[in-house]
């Protein structure tokens, strides 16, 4: 009889949850006097972490036990990419006889610590031997830059320069801040603006705005308050700001588009008359804004591009520039374009062709396209699309003298197509309910007065589905 009451018992698993541990224990309650609780097992589980991993645990962020050994494994593959290419480059360079199996590719001696980096920047505009080539070859394949998915074109009818450099020289060429030519765009009816500017481009323009406006508010635009707001979103910003410029609120009578056509007319303004404090705050937000948005480390790589642009510079020529200005200057984390280095390679090999008739147009195809610039395209992801599960069927296939079924059909649209975009539209549209007063079922006219009327939900007639999806700027 005790046996069978203990088999009764309650059962209690309790958990103790930590950060970097879970306690746990098994018990059994009694339920009446004639039994006994008792702790049946008990222990600790232990969860080494990681300073990072820790911290995205206690902010609820899910860890992956993979994603560490993922770029470890493509850590591995790109030094294993990168050592066949030199393999390969090395070979190829002994075949043409530039170097030999003795041919020394490194730096030896005293006072040659920067040796490579000064052939590199002297080949783009002088002769240098061909061994002499083979070790700048060498050190462009070892850094062939970062490459950018980013579409470079200019649309011409509706003015919109898409390419961020195109942009950038806009700028220069005509002495232009990013407000004040996206200004000069709307005034002119061209709607399409830019998405992309240089972080240089909009550092500098704020710099301008400040120095401007400073003249008229010397005692409110202060060195301590742009120190401030240096690194700060919109919000904080506008936030920074209140107490000196004293403002309390703002009221705007604009909206949307128009809006934003006001934002730019008034940073353009802010560059040629003094604006009062509460346009002033408006202008430094929306420009701090567009600073804090852009990538940092991208910004970086785009504003190296864009002084080799225009200072006319290789990578190596540039490199070599701050390492004479400072030896101790660190070029670690100096990350350029892929385009930069192919058009230094260019640079370089049209310099060197003068000299040296070895360099003929196939092999620079061969060294320049398929050793060292050599991308494989991105992998196909069309097989990931599902087949119809309406249209789809099986069939059965004969595989190595073995019978196997297999699924065929037609793919479904995938997620990036427009159609499958206006579907989700239209899906939504139509399960939309609006709470209100309704008529009875027995009742035609929706809006008409008559006694059947009730509070309710209801769906939307087709003229209001078309209403929404079809605004009323896009039906003119």
């Amino acid at each position: 009889m005790l046996q069978y009451k203990n088999i009764l018992m309650k059962r209690i698993l309790g958990l103790d949850l930590g950060t970097n541990s879970i306690g746990w224990a098994l018990v059994k309650e009694k339920e009446n006097d004639n039994e006994q609780s008792s702790i049946k097992r008990l222990g600790v589980r232990e969860i080494y972490l990681t300073t990072d991993e820790q911290s995205n645990f206690e902010k609820g962020k899910s860890i992956t036990t993979n994603a560490d050994r993922t770029l470890k494994r493509s850590m591995r593959r790109n030094l294993q990419r990168y050592k066949l290419r030199r393999d390969s480059l090395i070979s190829v360079l002994k075949d043409e006889g530039f170097i030999t199996a003795d041919t020394l590719l490194n730096e030896n001696g005293n006072r040659t610590t920067f040796e490579t980096y000064r052939l590199r920047a002297r080949a783009a505009a002088e002769e240098i031997s061909l061994e002499e080539l083979s070790r700048v070859l060498l050190m462009i394949n070892k850094k062939r830059g970062y490459k950018s998915s980013r579409k470079a074109k200019a649309d011409d009818e509706s003015g919109q320069l898409i390419d961020g450099m195109e942009v950038a020289k806009k700028l220069y060429d005509d002495n232009l801040t990013p407000g004040q030519y996206v200004a000069s765009l709307l005034r002119n009816r061209k709607n399409n603006i830019p998405d992309f500017f240089y972080r240089s481009d909009l550092v500098a323009e704020f710099d301008k705005i400040w120095s401007f406006q400073r003249q008229f508010y010397p005692d409110v635009l202060t060195d301590s308050l742009k120190e401030e707001l240096k690194g700060k979103g919109d919000k904080e910003t506008w936030a920074i700001c209140s107490k000196p410029f004293a403002i309390v609120g703002i009221k705007r009578n604009t909206k949307g588009w128009e809006q934003k056509k006001e934002d730019y007319a008034w940073r353009a303004e802010s560059l040629q008359h003094k604006i009062d404090l509460e346009r002033l705050a408006i202008v430094l937000q929306k420009v701090n804004g567009q600073i804090r948005n852009s990538s940092g480390y991208l910004g970086a790589i785009s504003d190296r591009s864009k002084e080799l642009f225009f200072n006319k510079l290789t990578v190596g020529q540039y490199q070599m520039a701050e390492l004479d200005k400072n030896p101790n200057f660190s070029l670690k984390n100096q990350v350029f374009y892929r385009q930069d280095y192919l058009d230094e390679f260019e640079r370089i090999w049209e310099t060197q062709s003068k000299f040296h008739k070895e360099l003929t147009p196939e092999l620079k195809h061969l060294i320049r396209d398929i050793i060292i610039f050599y991308q494989r395209p991105l992998k196909s992801q069309k097989g990931l699309i599902s087949l119809c599960e309406l249209e789809s069927r099986e069939i059965e296939i004969e595989r190595d003298g073995k019978k196997t079924k297999k699924t065929i059909g037609p793919r479904v649209c995938p997620k990036s197509s427009p159609m499958y975009q206006e579907f989700r539209i239209w899906q939504t549209i139509n399960n939309l309910q609006v709470s209100g007063m309704v008529v009875a079922d027995n009742q035609v006219d929706l809006f008409s007065k008559t006694v059947g009327k009730k509070f309710g939900k209801r769906f939307l007639e087709q003229e209001e589905k078309e209403i929404l999806f079809f605004p009323m700027h896009l039906r003119h």
